[in-house]
């Protein structure tokens, strides 16, 4: 390669000569560089924009509208910086100079009355949505054209988030699963969730938002699948380190694809006691999928209670006495008191939505 010498002060530095192709090449890398993002994205799938349940794409509706309003503000003041700083640059001449401007009505008008405005319709969209799509309430519609009928029945799902690992009850099928969740088509869904040790967050992504699960406490979601497929579910709150593998399958089946999946857990023929649940409940990572033909009937319960093993005061029990103002142990009367501690845990109820 060729040089130049260049001559400063009282040193000499070599400068290779640019290459002609240089140019050509920053160009092609420039291309490439571009192109990359948009090959890498081409294999994403967006499921929050393109959700199979009717409330999570009531959701992803929600979110693009908000983003839409919000760039009616983002966007003009972007493009205006850069006119501005265009316009009023040094080298222009033919610009305005105006050192004594220091007010304009309409200005004024315009910088204030627009995000208002947009401040206005952006707290009343999400205000209802936030209202129409709590999670507590119950569904009015299968999806956008089809509202539900008065006789439909939900499914009913009891989840139990433990370390680290779900565990699904189908109390009108008696059935059990763990890592492993399924629901027929336009037929809602009704969850009840609560948790053993840590805190934890149930999402599907493609069905509704998150929900969190905690100790003691019971949480609701309603929700619908209306497109059969294989989605994915997982963990969106970190609990420890096996919160990576704390992932799910959520099947969306048509009603005789579902009947068929209860009828092959029913045939496993395994029977989740208090003894298998204790086993269960210890932490584990990448735990496989198990299915329970049946289970104590009262299990989820005293998980909820805190009261699983024998001997164990239910929660539910400890506020009903507290209620009463009695603190008695059990076995003993009334009158022997049970005292105070602050150590207890707090009883099971449900959950605030906020």
């Amino acid at each position: 390669m060729s040089h130049r010498i260049i001559r400063h002060s009282d040193y000499h530095r070599a400068i290779p000569l640019v290459p002609p192709s240089l140019p050509m090449s920053v160009k092609r890398l420039r291309g490439l560089l571009l192109l990359a993002p948009a090959l890498l994205l081409s294999g994403c799938d967006l499921v929050l924009l393109h959700p199979a349940g009717d409330v999570a794409r009531q959701q992803s509706h929600l979110m693009i509208a908000s983003v839409i309003l919000m760039s009616l503000i983002i966007v003009p003041v972007l493009v205006a910086i850069g006119v501005i700083a265009w316009r009023y640059r040094a080298t222009n001449k033919e610009a305005t100079y105006d050192a004594d401007w220091d007010h304009s009505t309409v200005f004024e008008l315009v910088v204030w009355a627009a995000p208002l405005l947009i401040i206005i319709a952006l707290g009343a969209m999400t205000w209802i949505g936030t209202h129409q799509l709590d999670p507590y309430r119950s569904l009015t519609r299968v999806d956008a054209r089809h509202p539900l009928a008065a006789d439909v029945k939900p499914l009913e799902v009891e989840v139990v988030s433990l370390d680290w690992k779900w565990l699904f009850f189908y109390p009108q099928y008696g059935i059990a699963t763990v890592n492993e969740l399924a629901a027929p088509v336009d037929q809602p869904i009704h969850f009840e969730l609560t948790s053993t040790e840590t805190m934890n967050a149930f999402y599907v992504p493609t069905l509704a938002g998150m929900i969190y699960s905690m100790p003691g406490m019971q949480t609701v979601l309603n929700a619908v699948i209306n497109k059969p497929g294989d989605y994915a579910g997982f963990s969106s709150n970190y609990s420890g380190h096996g919160f990576t593998d704390m992932r799910f399958r959520f099947h969306g089946m048509s009603p005789q694809d579902f009947s068929q999946w209860v009828a092959k857990v029913r045939a496993s023929g395994t029977v989740l006691d208090t003894a298998t649940f204790d086993r269960l409940d210890q932490p584990s990572r990448a735990e496989p999928v198990h299915y329970y033909a049946r289970f104590d009937a009262d299990l989820y319960q005293r998980i909820l209670n805190r009261c699983v093993d024998p001997g164990q005061m239910c929660m539910d029990k400890m506020m009903s006495m507290d209620a009463h103002g009695d603190h008695a142990m059990p076995g003993k009367p009334a009158g022997d008191a049970m005292p105070a501690d602050s150590s207890m845990p707090a009883p099971a109820h449900d959950a605030a939505t906020h």
